[in-house]
């Protein structure tokens, strides 16, 4: 059997939120977090990042058990932390200028996010569902 390809990606806080939030095992954030568990997806992230997903999944408007956010939080520090490559890209959202600086410290990896406008127009700045589509695309190759 062939070794399926290793992706790099790191989520932007609203696919941690949107994984957490959906009722469906379906949607394509969860079955995003299920390839991290399965170790198809490595995220890439530092402490800026965890600090963010720690502040915005504790926000009290999404009720998310510590449990819950405390195991999240544990996956996530099963990948890779990096030091952000710095960029010279305009951001609306200067928060969201860490994501894609660590996207950009390791080569062949993506920006997951539901908020593609917040980040430059750039190939390595997808959608959730976008991902999904080419991790699951790699899989099937290799069966």
């Amino acid at each position: 059997m062939t070794t399926v390809k290793k992706f790099y990606a790191v989520f932007d806080t609203n696919v941690l939120v949107s994984a957490l939030m959906s009722v469906r095992q379906d949607s394509p954030t969860v079955r995003l977090l299920d390839y991290v568990l399965d170790e198809h997806i490595l995220l890439l992230y530092n402490d800026e990042i965890l600090r963010e997903y720690d502040d915005v999944l504790h926000r009290d408007k999404f009720h998310f058990s510590k449990e819950r956010i405390k195991a999240v939080l544990e996956l996530v520090k099963t990948g890779l932390s990096l030091d952000p490559t710095t960029s010279s890209e305009n951001f609306p959202d200067p928060d969201d200028r860490v994501f894609y600086e660590v996207a950009m410290s390791k080569d062949g990896s993506y920006v997951v996010t539901g908020n593609q406008r917040h980040f430059p127009r750039k190939p390595i700045v997808v959608s959730p569902a976008e991902f999904l589509a080419m991790v699951e695309e790699e899989i099937h190759k290799t069966k």
